[in-house]
């Protein structure tokens, strides 16, 4: 396929050729109007004099007087510069032939046809006659032409530059901005003195970037102008975030019900106040008498590309409609000498181009023939004024685009002639050296522009940003410079009047922007432009603008809610009330326990001590100092080990207390049950014998809290109170149910003791021990009759407020 392809191109070209030649002898019968100046090198031009008609494509329509006419003196006045400055091309003469491109590619391609008729050394044997046998000559001398200036229009470039790079043709357009014109695979023989709309559309976005406007409505021409130019801004603003709300195409063969439709689909978007425009002169007007007949006022605002720029024929009728609108205007400097030259001319001294007289008409109100209704006979001495004339922005770049190929042949001529005259090697002008020179020409035209191609063959992007608004003082509406475009865009916002005569920069977008903790929910129609803003959960982060997610156990979303951090772990301080209360209270508890002991010490041997049951005494009160030291532990930071002691201490403690005091009651019980049936001493009441049943007692709690640490190992963990998700607490590892089970044996002792302690309630005086135990057990009843429920109901809930 890679060899079919160039070979099918190669025969395409040639039928190209082929069909060229037949439509060039077709029109030599009928050549085209043209402005022309006679000369040795000849430089075609291409303007839209005339504007395209609305209905019938064989014909133009009205005098385009600063687009068309003014281009074209443009281009005729700079080659009278150059043809006096001795320093280019000094003794050659430089010509032009433009024609009128009707603002139309087909019409522009045919009048294209002009320029080629001297590529074809042959033109058929009916031209040509015999001098006495000698070499024949032709009858037609056609002119060569080096290369063409034009077109304005990027379709029109377009179409013009596909003819033209066939017969190796240089062209350099002064307007034409369309990005396709870039591609050198397509237009290698195409270059330009202003920047593609790449650089434009650049330029737009920026703008609506630095506005904040997030939701704006594009309206495009269709052709490569505008196609490209608002494709190209849709791609960069959807990488900014930027919706677009309507995009609308003008058709070429539009009608006002067209636009008038297009201002009712902009109107639907209400909350898209900034409009995009990548339209045509023609459209672009067309579009502000739509928006003048509906009546939207000061609804929109208008971004415009550079065909409206500073034109004063889309504002003409529709000054308060357009008012606020920022237009892109390619750099230009005014230049003084051209304003002389054109004010000067008149029907009389401008013979060269045949469509002034029809400019005449249309600048004066007059009319050249008798009988013209209400117009005044032209006379040709009527003068035009700086209040009928306004040089118009692209003169400079059609002067830069003349001089840059004038250049080019001077330095072609340079490295081709060895005389100043013209030279037979450049009689002939190869196209293909001449388009090398005209890349690498760069020069100062002295107006403040500096003339550079890059590769592509385009010129350095360089914008003004204008704004349409009214002068206070002269009450006329005019366009004013507010900013600049280069690299990056420069702005001061306080000389813009918005729309309505406002200061304050508009709004255009479809939602509010959500709050940093606010997620957007997008409808069922999926238009991300247009949302919802829905408030996160407070433990939730904004993973991205349309999700929230929970940050998970023991984390909490930071301030900012793009992320998380782990929360503090909080468990009883030393220093707060819930510690130092049961701290105090348990020393206490130690102090007197500890005196009891030394008491206790002290009168070890008297029959007071020896009659208490002194052994059981003691192992009852190392169970109190056991469990007071156990509640140091409970208040400790949580960790493996203290959990392991808490687990196994709780029981013990009241293991060894409840068994020393069950097996009292119980030497008691059994010492008096067995005096009522005889006097025989009952077994196992030897202080030895209460030990050791003590110490089996305590044995079975320890085995339950060996088992309990085996089946369950000792270790922590992180609680999150309900309804409290940003504090956590460190716990020991431990379930409450089997918390329960844990002191299920002891209660279990308690309940036996307490029993014992009834039986032996009625027992003589001198053994009234049994009463205090007894009171002492009601009391525990009463007392872990309450922690227990209190305990599970409110699962340990006082340390949430713990810091």
């Amino acid at each position: 396929m890679g060899v079919i392809f160039p070979l099918w191109a190669s025969f395409a070209e040639k039928i190209l050729v082929l069909l060229v030649v037949f439509l060039l002898r077709v029109r030599a019968e009928n050549p085209a109007l043209s402005a022309y100046i006679p000369g040795e090198i000849i430089i075609g031009g291409l303007f839209p004099i005339h504007q395209k008609s609305s209905g019938d494509r064989s014909i133009c329509g009205e005098i385009n007087m600063d687009r068309g006419v003014q281009r074209a003196e443009a281009m005729l006045f700079t080659i009278d510069e150059i043809n006096r400055n001795p320093k280019v091309l000094p003794k050659i003469t430089l010509g032009a032939k433009i024609y009128d491109t009707c603002a139309r590619g087909t019409y522009a391609l045919e009048r294209s046809l002009e320029f080629i008729r001297g590529s074809f050394t042959s033109i058929g044997s009916s031209d040509f006659f015999c001098d006495d046998g000698t070499k024949a000559k032709a009858n037609h001398t056609f002119e060569n032409v080096a290369g063409v200036i034009g077109g304005s229009y990027s379709s029109v470039s377009i179409q013009v530059a596909n003819l033209l790079r066939l017969f190796k043709l240089p062209q350099i357009s002064y307007a034409s901005t369309s990005a396709d014109l870039s591609d050198k695979a397509r237009y290698d023989y195409f270059s330009r003195t202003v920047p593609p709309d790449d650089f434009q559309a650049k330029a737009i976005v920026d703008i609506v970037e630095f506005f904040n406007w997030t939701y704006v409505s594009t309206v495009a021409s269709e052709g490569d102008y505008g196609q490209s130019g608002i494709d190209e801004f849709k791609e960069k603003a959807v990488a900014r975030n930027i919706c677009i709300a309507e995009s609308i195409k003008i058709l070429s063969n539009s009608n006002p019900s067209t636009f008038d439709d297009a201002i009712t689909k902009l109107l639907a978007k209400e909350n898209a106040k900034i409009v995009v425009l990548f339209l045509r002169i023609e459209d672009a007007t067309h579009l502000l008498d739509a928006a003048r007949r509906s009546g939207v006022g000061s609804r929109f605002v208008w971004i415009a590309s550079d065909a409206w720029g500073t034109q004063e024929k889309p504002v003409l009728q529709n000054s308060w409609v357009a008012e606020g609108a920022l237009t892109i205007e390619l750099q230009s400097s005014f230049i003084p000498p051209f304003n002389d030259y054109f004010l000067s001319l008149n029907p009389i001294n401008n013979v060269r181009n045949p469509w002034f007289k029809e400019y005449w008409t249309s600048a004066h109100n007059c009319s050249f023939k008798v009988s013209q209704g209400e117009r005044a006979k032209c006379t040709g001495s009527e003068k035009l004024s700086t209040g009928t004339f306004k040089q118009e922005t692209k003169v400079q770049f059609i002067y830069d685009a003349v001089y840059a190929i004038a250049l080019a042949i001077d330095a072609m001529h340079k490295a081709s002639c060895t005389t100043e005259e013209l030279c037979d090697d450049m009689r002939q002008i190869n196209g293909m050296i001449l388009r090398e020179y005209i890349l690498n020409t760069t020069f100062n035209d002295g107006y403040g522009a500096f003339v550079k191609f890059d590769e592509k063959g385009d010129a350095m992007g360089r914008y003004n940003i204008m704004n349409f608004q009214k002068n206070e003082k002269t009450g006329s509406y005019q366009y004013k410079v507010v900013g600049s475009w280069t690299d990056r865009l420069t702005i001061d916002t306080d000389k813009i009047v918005w729309a309505g005569k406002t200061r304050e920069v508009p709004s255009s977008r479809c939602s509010r922007p959500c709050k940093f903790n606010e997620f957007k929910f997008v409808g069922k129609d999926g238009d991300t432009c247009c949302w919802a803003c829905i408030k996160c959960q407070e433990w939730e982060y904004l993973k991205d603008e349309f999700t929230c997610v929970d940050c998970g156990e023991a984390m909490w979303p930071n301030p900012d809610k793009r992320g998380c951090h782990r929360l503090p772990e909080q468990y009883i301080s030393i220093l707060s009330v819930y510690a130092l209360v049961p701290v105090v209270l348990s020393c206490v508890g130690l102090i007197a326990t500890c005196i009891v002991i030394v008491t206790f010490l002290q009168h070890n041997d008297t029959p007071v001590v020896m009659a208490s049951g002194r052994e059981l005494s003691y192992m009852l009160l190392g169970g109190c100092v056991l469990c007071y030291l156990v509640t140091f532990v409970l208040i400790a930071r949580p960790s493996t080990i203290t959990c392991a002691i808490q687990r196994a201490g709780i029981g013990l403690g009241f293991s060894v207390i409840y068994s020393s005091l069950l097996t009292k009651t119980n030497r008691i019980s059994r010492i008096f049950d067995s005096a009522r049936r005889s006097a025989r001493r009952p077994p196992f009441i030897s202080p030895k014998s209460q030990i050791v049943i003590t110490l089996v007692l305590i044995s079975i709690q320890v085995l339950f809290s060996i088992v309990w640490l085996v089946l369950e190992r000792p270790g922590t963990r992180l609680y999150t109170p309900k309804n409290k998700r940003n504090e956590v607490m460190l716990k020991c590892k431990t379930d409450d149910i089997s918390f329960l089970v844990s002191l299920l044996y002891n209660i279990i002792l308690i309940i036996v003791c307490t029993l014992y302690a009834i039986k032996t309630r009625k027992i003589p005086e001198n053994f009234n021990e049994s009463k205090f135990i007894g009171f002492a057990m009601y009391t525990t009843c009463i007392i872990w009759l309450a922690f227990v429920p209190i305990y599970f109901g409110t699962l340990n809930s006082f340390e949430v407020s713990l810091r």
